[in-house]
C-alpha cells in the first residue's frame, strides 16, 4: 500500500494481538494521522476485513480423539510431517463444536527427569520409588524451598516464583498450590497478588461480605485465585445457572479467542448488586475474574504442578544421600 515502516508500526501497536477490535477513527485522529489519505483508509479498510482470519496453521503437540465409529469416516485424516503420525484436518474448535471428545497430550521434561531420578536411585542405591512414595509434607524440603533454592526444580525456579518464595513461605502442599497459580499474568492483571500476600501476612483483614462468598473464596483468603473459584463466584453470588458459568470458564480458558471474559461484566455485576452485594464490591471482584483472561489456572491443574515441584523438590533436596525410602 506504500505506507512506511513508521506508519505501520504505529498502526499495528494500536492492536492487541489477539483482539477482535480495530483502530477507532477517534484513534487515528488523536494519533495525527490523516485519516482522509486514500491509501491510509483503503489499508484500514482492508485490515478490518482481515480480522479473525487465522494468521497461519499449527498442529498441536500431542492428542487424541474418541468416537463411537471409525474416525476416518468422521474427519478427513491425512500424514503428518513426522514418519508414522497423523492428523486431523479440522481445526480444534470444529471438533468441539460438533461434542467429539478431544483430549490434549502435553509432555513435561521433568516427568523424564524423575523417571531418570528414580531408576538411578534404584540402581545404585537399591531404593525403589515413584510420585506416589515420596513422602510428604517433609519439613526439610519446604525448608530449600522457602529458601528459594530451587533452580533445577519444576516450576518454581523463574526469577518471579524464586522472588516470591520467600514471601509465600510454602510449609504445606496447598501453599505450593497456590505459589504455583500466583505467580501468573492472571492474578497479577487481576490485582490479586498484593491483596493475597497483605493478608497472609495479618497486614489486612479478610472480610467477607456474605457467607457465599466464604464458602467460595475461604481456601485463598478472600481472594480469587483459581478458575472454579470464579465460576462459583458466578453461581453462588451473582446468580449465573452453570451453564452461563462454564461459558465463563471456557472464556476464561481460551481468552485468545475470545477476548476474555469480557462480556460477562454487566451480567456479573448486576447479578451481585441484586443479592445485596455493594456496586463497588461487584465492580472489583469482576475485574479480579477479568484477570483469568491472561492465564488464570483451574486449582486442579496447580495442585498437580505443584505435586512434581514438590517431589522434585524433595528430589534435590535428598537424593544424594538416600538410602532408604524415608531418608
Amino acid at each position: 500500500m506504500g505506507l512506511s515502516g513508521d506508519l505501520i508500526a504505529l498502526l499495528a501497536s494500536q492492536i492487541g494481538s489477539w483482539s477482535d477490535e480495530f483502530v477507532a477513527d477517534e484513534r487515528i485522529a488523536a494519533l495525527n494521522l490523516n485519516h482522509g489519505d486514500r491509501r491510509l483508509r483503503l489499508t484500514l479498510e482492508l485490515a478490518r476485513q482481515l480480522m479473525g482470519t487465522p494468521r497461519h496453521l499449527s498442529q498441536h503437540p500431542g492428542g487424541f480423539v474418541l468416537t463411537r465409529d471409525r474416525l476416518d469416516e468422521l474427519v478427513p485424516i491425512e500424514p503428518a510431517a513426522m514418519e508414522d503420525r497423523q492428523v486431523i484436518e479440522w481445526d480444534k474448535d470444529d471438533i468441539d463444536a460438533l461434542k467429539m471428545m478431544k483430549v490434549d497430550i502435553l509432555a513435561l521434561g521433568m516427568l523424564g527427569c524423575m523417571r531418570r531420578a528414580f531408576e538411578l536411585l534404584a540402581e545404585h542405591k537399591g531404593v525403589r520409588m515413584d510420585l506416589a512414595s515420596i513422602p510428604a509434607e517433609d519439613p526439610a524440603t519446604y525448608a530449600m524451598i522457602r529458601r528459594a533454592d530451587t533452580l533445577g526444580v519444576f516450576q518454581i525456579e523463574s526469577r518471579a516464583q524464586m522472588a516470591m518464595l520467600p514471601r509465600i513461605k510454602p510449609r504445606t502442599f496447598y501453599d505450593l498450590v497456590i505459589q504455583v497459580a500466583i505467580v501468573r499474568p492472571g492474578p497479577i492483571q487481576g490485582d490479586m497478588v498484593h491483596p493475597y500476600l497483605r493478608r497472609r501476612e495479618g497486614l489486612e483483614p479478610v472480610d467477607y461480605p456474605t457467607p457465599e462468598l466464604k464458602a467460595v473464596l475461604g481456601s485463598t483468603l478472600g481472594v480469587p485465585l483459581f478458575q472454579e473459584q470464579a465460576m462459583r463466584v458466578a453461581i453462588e453470588c451473582a446468580g449465573f445457572t452453570p451453564g452461563e458459568a462454564d461459558q465463563l470458564r471456557r472464556a476464561m480458558a481460551t481468552f485468545k479467542l475470545t477476548g476474555g471474559v469480557s462480556r460477562f461484566g454487566a451480567k456479573l455485576v448486576d447479578g451481585m448488586v441484586a443479592r445485596g452485594y455493594s456496586r463497588e464490591f461487584a465492580e472489583h471482584t469482576f475485574k479480579q475474574l477479568e484477570g483469568f483472561g491472561s492465564y488464570g489456572f483451574p486449582e486442579s491443574h496447580a495442585a498437580s504442578f505443584a505435586l512434581i515441584a514438590y517431589a522434585s523438590s524433595w528430589v534435590k533436596r535428598h537424593i544424594r544421600s538416600c538410602s532408604a525410602p524415608h531418608c
